[in-house]
């Protein structure tokens, strides 16, 4: 039991270790039923063949975790700017930088395993308020087509120029505040209406667009952080889709690690919910494992 708790606790199903003893109790219960809904388990709570199979972590699989971990730092800029923005996709963690110390962190929502958010760099270089939405057409044809006008009523959704357009408001899946990126994916930072996803150990929820815990307390960080929060704020009170540049671009990584450190610095192992980690273990040397993969799926139409 104390090692299927340790591993709980690293897997962020329970907030800390030491209460379990020898015994199964009731939030090891819980806690084994939430992993089980997050990878397609029956959710009875058996700690099972396919269970054990994500909890018992051998030395050997960790190690092999730790290794690719530093395989992909050592992709990156030994030498990052100062002030970015890190999101773990992972984990689904976001990080802020602010002159080299971290000043914010904050939980986010990626893509699902089968609209997974791309690892790339690419900057924030203005803010958005009250933003519209333009359906792509992936998500048009897959999940709004044939809903009819009372669903596009709802949803303040109206017909522009052959695409779907969500118009401003607390309804709008780009929430209240959206953080333009340059780049080529369509991929951005954005507020989101649906917060109980917030509380999801395994968020990889989204069609690939990456939401934001609080996005319009960070905004208001950002532009505060930036000198334009006056600006930001009359901009924000008319309602209205408004646009606000940012003085200089703030980098952002988007990011892939499932090793994360808990309080006394020591590894924990996550979840590898797209199962990127093969490719890189195998190039490594390491042989195949096959690993337990997250459920896919959910109705939110958002981005």
């Amino acid at each position: 039991m104390p090692a299927i708790e340790r591993q709980l606790v690293a897997s962020g199903y329970l907030d800390r270790a030491g209460n379990a003893g020898i015994r199964y109790a009731e939030p090891l219960v819980r806690a084994v039923k939430h992993m089980q809904v997050d990878y397609g388990i029956k959710p009875d709570g058996v700690i099972g063949e396919k269970a054990l199979e994500i909890l018992n972590l051998s030395d050997a699989d960790r190690a092999r975790e730790i290794a690719v971990a530093m395989e992909r730092m050592r992709w990156l800029d030994r030498a990052p700017p100062g002030t970015r923005i890190d999101v773990n996709l992972a984990a689904a963690r976001l990080t802020y930088w602010r002159d080299g110390k971290i000043a914010d962190r904050r939980k986010a929502v990626v893509g699902e395993p089968d609209t997974e958010t791309p690892q790339l760099g690419s900057p924030i270089y203005r803010l958005v308020a009250n933003p519209t939405w333009t359906v792509p057409r992936s998500i048009q044809n897959k999940e709004i087509a044939g809903k009819g006008a009372g669903y596009m009523k709802r949803n303040n959704m109206v017909w522009k120029d052959g695409w779907i357009v969500q118009q401003p408001g607390p309804k709008n899946s780009l929430g209240l505040v959206k953080f333009d990126m340059k780049n080529d994916h369509e991929i951005y930072l954005h507020d989101t209406p649906a917060k109980q996803l917030f509380s999801e150990v395994q968020r990889q929820r989204s069609h690939g667009c990456i939401r934001v815990e609080d996005a319009v307390g960070f905004a208001e960080k950002i532009a505060r952080d930036e000198g334009i929060l006056d600006q930001w704020n009359k901009v924000r009170a008319t309602g209205k889709e408004g646009f606000v540049e940012l003085p200089r671009e703030i980098p952002v990584r988007l990011l892939y690690s499932t090793i994360l450190f808990d309080n006394k610095g020591a590894p924990a192992i996550r979840a590898d919910p797209y199962g990127w980690n093969e490719r890189v273990a195998e190039a490594l040397g390491f042989g195949q494992r096959k690993g337990s993969r997250l459920r896919a799926g959910g109705d939110d139409v958002g981005p």
